[in-house]
């Protein structure tokens, strides 16, 4: 089976062949801890996470890097100007900036947690990173790509022909267009700072500047990386100087991500990725997310609202991590129904028995059910086909004798769905314990000498217990209370 992606590099999508046959290095673009994250934000870890499952699934060691950004990214992104969002989150809090980037850091870690994501081998913070940056920066001032000016050191994108070509950049139009307060000293207005020297106010980060990265013998010079640095220094220094895979967001295409690939390659003289993804934007209400617009909803915003994690989880998993997004409450409450009938349905595992007589045909359904799943992740991480997969497989056991269900074919089928689309069926529906159990066999005793106010009353006693009971012509079957 042939994992085939989308590669922004090529704008293509391309039967993927890592360079190492059975070992794939994989980065991902973490965030940055200033705030809590917000749905936008979080769709695109879960598109990644199961890219890395798909990639496992396949049979492939999958070694995998993302940063936290605690340090050097600006709010204004494109032009390396503003203020650092951890000295705004710093202010904004009363804390200082190091404090500000321990609680969101821990706040995302739960949040990966609530969401089953699987924990990268390396979660690497800039700010542990800082002599591997300063060497990054040391070799690209050897290589003559560098340059000083009063508020810091800067990458001379006239020196690599190529940076316009990753995001098709137009250059000139972007000269023309430059605003205003465009800093005079940077040669070409694409050129971005690698490291910031620290302006008459002191900072909660800073460090010294290496006497050898400067251009003459000053005083002492306290500075920060840039932010587009640290995701280049982490990579190359773990993953080595060509990784395979690189996924972030589409914004990053134009700025973040065509100066990684400028700074690495000048840095290393190879290619820095063969293969970059890229999650579209996830809107709210058909508008983009913005503080200004309050929109931004949160983990913790949908669990006030009733909303577990994963019912945020296959919310994500409906669309396809290419395409645009559109978020609402009622959507959301769309995927916790259909997770919540999977649910019940994986509880079926407990209530059929193997020594029965399934039903063939069933049998092969949910089997096959399962290579259908990977087809799906193999085509560009088709998830919403993946989650038709499962709708179909699941609906032939609508109105289906317990007896005639194929118990291994439904336990491998969880299996698979918990692997790579981790959605935990199976470790969110536990069996019940032993006086359920009694008082649906009581309850179906009564029903059968027609005592229906005794039978109401247990399945009250059912009801608070968290299972309802669905009766069939073959028996009673229990659920999970919505």
């Amino acid at each position: 089976m042939t994992l085939k992606l989308h590669n922004t590099l090529t704008r293509q999508t391309e039967a993927f062949t890592p360079v190492n046959e059975k070992r794939v290095a994989l980065y991902t673009c973490g965030p940055t801890v200033y705030d809590f994250l917000h749905v936008g934000n979080w769709s695109a870890y879960i598109y990644w996470d199961t890219l890395g499952r798909s990639l496992m699934a396949d049979g492939y060691n999958v070694k995998r890097v993302m940063n936290i950004t605690d340090v050097g990214h600006l709010v204004n992104d494109d032009e390396d100007t503003g203020e650092d969002k951890m000295q705004k989150g710093a202010r904004r809090e009363g804390k200082t900036a190091w404090e500000v980037a321990e609680f969101y850091a821990e706040d995302f870690l739960l949040g990966m947690e609530k969401l089953g994501l699987i924990m990268p081998e390396h979660l690497t913070k800039a700010t542990d990173f800082i002599p591997q940056q300063l060497d990054l920066v040391r070799i690209l001032k050897e290589k003559g790509f560098t340059y000083q000016i009063t508020d810091g050191i800067y990458f001379d994108t006239s020196k690599f022909p190529s940076y316009a070509d990753f995001a098709q950049l137009d250059l000139e139009a972007q000269k023309a267009g430059a605003r205003v307060e465009f800093n005079a000293q940077k040669r070409n207005a694409s050129d971005f700072a690698l490291w910031k020297f620290t302006a008459d106010e002191k900072r909660d980060m800073e460090w010294e500047t290496p006497s050898d990265l400067l251009d003459t013998a000053e005083q002492k010079k306290m500075g920060f990386p840039g932010w587009h640095l640290e995701c280049s220094a982490m990579a190359m220094s773990i993953l080595g100087p060509t990784i395979d895979i690189h996924t972030g967001g589409i914004d990053h295409i134009p700025v973040h991500h065509t100066n990684e690939i400028a700074q690495s390659e000048a840095a290393s003289g190879q290619i820095f990725s063969h293969y970059w993804l890229h999650n579209n934007h996830l809107k709210v209400n058909g508008t983009k997310i913005s503080k200004s617009l309050n929109n931004g909803y949160t983990l913790q915003d949908l669990a006030s609202r009733g909303f577990s994690a994963l019912d945020y989880r296959m919310f994500v998993l409906q669309g396809q991590y290419s395409n645009e997004g559109n978020f609402t409450l009622e959507n959301l409450t769309a995927a916790k129904n259909r997770l919540n009938h999977w649910r019940n349905i994986a509880a079926l595992r407990f209530q059929t028995y193997e020594t029965l007589s399934p039903d063939a045909n069933n049998a092969i359904t949910l089997v096959a059910a399962s290579g259908a799943i990977m087809e799906a992740l193999n085509d560009n991480l088709n998830t919403p086909e993946a989650l038709r997969v499962v709708d179909e497989a699941f609906s032939r056991l609508d109105g289906k004798p317990i007896g005639a269900i194929h118990q291994y074919g439904l336990k491998q089928l969880l299996d698979t769905i918990d692997t790579v689309l981790g959605l935990q069926l199976q470790t969110t529906t536990p069996d019940i314990d032993d006086d359920t159990k009694q008082l649906i066999i009581e309850r179906e005793r009564v029903r059968d000498n027609k005592d229906w106010t005794k039978s109401d009353e247990l399945r009250d006693q059912l009801k608070e217990k968290g299972i309802v009971v669905r009766d069939t012509q073959d028996g009673s079957i229990w659920e999970y209370a919505a």
